[in-house]
C-alpha cells in the first residue's frame, strides 16, 4: 500500500472574528445574543470582507483546485484488512485528540454516567445549543476508547495477555476468561463508537 495524500487546497478567509474570539474565549464562544457590541461589529467587518473580497477572489483562482490524493492498494492489503487500516487509522486518532480544537455532541448513552449530561444540560443545549462543563470531556473519553480499540487491535495477539502459564491444564496456559470477555467487550465498544461517531472526526 502507497498513500500520498497533499494538504487541503489554499483559499482566502479573513478570520478577524475567529482569531478574536479564540483568543479571548478559546473554543467555546458566547452565543450570538452574547456577544458584546464590539464583537458584533467584528462580525459584520468579517463578512463585508469575506463577501466582497475574500470571495470573489477565491472564486476567480481557486474554484478548480481540488485535493491531491494518490491511493495504490496491493493485493495483500485486504488479506486482513482491518489490521492493515488499523496502521493508518491508530495515529491519525492519536494526532486527532491531541490538536482537536472543538469536539461534537456526544450521547450520553455513550460515556460513563459521570459524565453525562444532566436534564438541565440536555435542554439548555436543545433549546440554545449551549454546552455544559464535560462537553469536551465526553469527546475525549470517547476518543481515548477509540484509540484503546485500535491499539488492542495492532497488538500481534492481545489475547495473549490474558494468558499465564500453567503445566497443570491440560493446554499448558491459564487463561482469564472474564478479563477476557470484558476487554472484547470494551474493544467492540470503541469500534463501535468510531462508526458511530465516523463523521465527527474533524479536527
Amino acid at each position: 500500500m502507497k498513500v500520498k495524500i497533499g494538504k487541503y487546497p489554499s483559499c482566502l478567509s479573513v478570520g478577524i472574528l475567529s482569531k478574536y474570539m479564540c483568543k479571548k474565549y478559546g473554543v467555546l464562544w458566547p452565543n450570538e445574543n452574547e456577544r458584546t457590541p464590539f464583537e458584533k461589529m467584528l462580525e459584520k467587518i468579517d463578512d463585508f470582507l469575506q463577501e466582497y473580497f475574500c470571495d470573489p477572489l477565491n472564486q476567480l483562482f481557486f474554484h478548480d483546485r481540488n485535493q491531491k490524493v494518490k491511493v495504490h492498494i496491493d493485493h495483500w492489503d485486504t488479506w486482513s484488512m482491518d489490521y492493515t487500516l488499523t496502521h493508518i487509522i491508530l495515529p491519525m486518532l492519536k494526532q486527532l485528540k491531541e490538536t482537536k480544537h472543538g469536539a461534537p455532541h456526544v450521547e450520553n448513552v455513550d460515556v460513563p454516567e459521570e459524565l453525562r449530561m444532566t436534564v438541565h444540560e440536555k435542554t439548555a443545549w436543545k433549546v440554545n445549543f449551549e454546552t455544559d462543563d464535560k462537553w469536551d470531556d465526553r469527546w475525549d473519553w470517547v476518543l481515548s476508547e477509540m484509540i484503546h480499540a485500535f491499539e488492542q487491535k495492532a497488538k500481534d495477539d492481545w489475547m495473549e495477555q490474558f494468558s499465564t502459564p500453567d503445566s497443570s491444564t491440560e493446554w499448558g496456559v491459564d487463561f482469564d476468561y472474564e478479563g477476557l470477555k470484558k476487554e472484547q467487550t470494551r474493544i467492540s465498544n470503541g469500534f463501535r463508537l468510531f462508526g458511530k461517531y465516523y463523521e465527527s472526526l474533524w479536527d
